[in-house]
């Protein structure tokens, strides 16, 4: 099986990496490890397999996010990934929502470290494909390196080789998502000490990152990085990735990713696939540029609502000036 290689990777992030998004996304970036979005194994047990796993091959290589806290159940649906065609197999432990929290999965399952040894035992005792974790470096009022340093090498012993870290902690019950993405402070630190404590473990680091810049300074403390938000905001910030991190100069234009994105629009519209459904993720593709603001209010206004009409698609590329130059046609912000 081939090495995966997470020098880079897009985070896991719900309503955002979709199907639709990471075969957007891969339009710009050959490179990048994409991830889904978290699918909860109980889901998976009951639910359509089909409609929550398949995936277009073009956008591999691609891990599958799995929420849980069921050893059978999260098993079997790194089962269910592997048959698929997926990459890898990775468990959430840090998210912090109340709903996850309810239910008893994300960053609320550090508090029950042999639990989640045993899940991930069991996960790779059926599943041949890299299993790896996502979590936060503590929770409430447990942030100390000590705590981490157990709880990683709790999952280090069950044969997990792979840890991607959030420099947050997580307040479980008080704050929302947006707000524990944001008001707990990153402590990089704390990352950049676990790989100097397991130097043959694959340590990534998440959190706060949103440029070439910053991902070169944290590729020389750890193995790997991995961006969430800036990506969605400004998903033309893989072109950079691309240049200057893996060195590709062969990079499509704006307009050219464009261009090789509305033949899979027709095709999944045919399939019933709602036009905004696939389009919403565009909105930032021209961010920063002149023009940016008529491109997002076309979208809104034109492919971004419910009942948007597939055959607008068609005079979509004469909104958009030749890639020569720069700007939307005709529009000055």
């Amino acid at each position: 099986m081939p090495k995966i290689n997470r020098k880079i990777s897009v985070a896991p992030m719900m309503d955002c990496t979709d199907r639709h998004e990471r075969f957007f996304l891969r339009l710009i970036s050959k490179n990048v490890l994409l991830y889904t979005e978290m699918i909860v194994s109980e889901a998976i047990s009951r639910g359509d397999k089909n409609k929550l796993l398949s995936f277009n091959l073009n956008e591999k290589p691609v891990a599958l996010q799995i929420g849980g806290s069921s050893p059978k159940l999260l098993a079997d649906a790194s089962r269910d990934g592997e048959e698929f065609g997926y990459d890898e197999i990775n468990l959430n432990l840090g998210c912090p929502s109340k709903k996850v929290e309810k239910n008893k999965f994300g960053a609320c399952l550090m508090k029950e470290p042999n639990l989640v040894a045993d899940c991930l035992s069991k996960m790779q005792s059926v599943c041949k494909l890299p299993i790896t974790i996502k979590t936060r470096i503590g929770y409430d009022d447990i942030e100390d390196y000590e705590n981490l340093y157990k709880f990683i090498e709790t999952l280090k012993n069950t044969g997990i080789k792979t840890f991607i870290i959030h420099a947050r902690k997580a307040i479980l019950g008080k704050f929302t998502p947006k707000q524990n993405l944001n008001i707990p402070p990153l402590k990089y630190e704390m990352v950049y000490k676990l790989k100097q404590d397991f130097v043959k473990e694959e340590i990534i680091i998440n959190g706060g990152i949103n440029n070439t810049q910053q991902i070169k300074e944290h590729l020389k403390k750890v193995d790997g990085v991995m961006i969430g938000r800036s990506i969605y905001h400004s998903p033309y910030l893989l072109a950079d990735i691309e240049k200057e991190i893996f060195n590709n100069k062969n990079i499509l234009s704006r307009e050219e990713v464009i261009e090789k994105l509305i033949p899979y629009v027709k095709e999944e519209t045919k399939k019933g696939t709602r036009l905004n459904q696939i389009m919403r993720h565009t909105l930032g593709l021209f961010h920063g540029q002149v023009g940016s603001s008529f491109w997002k209010r076309y979208l809104s206004q034109n492919m971004c609502v419910r009942d948007a009409e597939i055959k607008k698609i068609d005079h979509l590329m004469d909104k958009i000036k030749p890639p020569s130059q720069v700007h939307l046609a005709g529009q000055i912000d």
